[in-house]
């Protein structure tokens, strides 16, 4: 018999390693999350919550991120 983790589970886990990604990456960026979220067109309570991996995002919005970021995909994906 084959154990699985529950798919809800495993999504809730990747959003909290996406949100730890962009994280990482805006802090070794320098900038504040007010700054990112402007940059990025997002409501500061919305970078917040993908930041601590409650909101699933869309991908034009990751690619918002990415791009304000200057990071690529592969860095705000690793582990996910």
């Amino acid at each position: 018999m084959q154990c699985t983790v529950p798919i809800r589970r495993q999504i809730t886990a990747n959003l909290k390693v996406f949100g730890a990604n962009v994280r990482r990456e805006r802090v070794a960026a320098g900038l504040t999350q007010e700054r990112l979220a402007e940059m990025s067109d997002l409501n500061i309570r919305t970078l917040q919550s993908i930041e601590a991996g409650e909101l699933n995002v869309l991908v034009t919005t990751a690619m918002r991120l990415r791009k304000a970021l200057k990071c690529s995909w592969d860095t705000l994906m690793v582990d996910c």
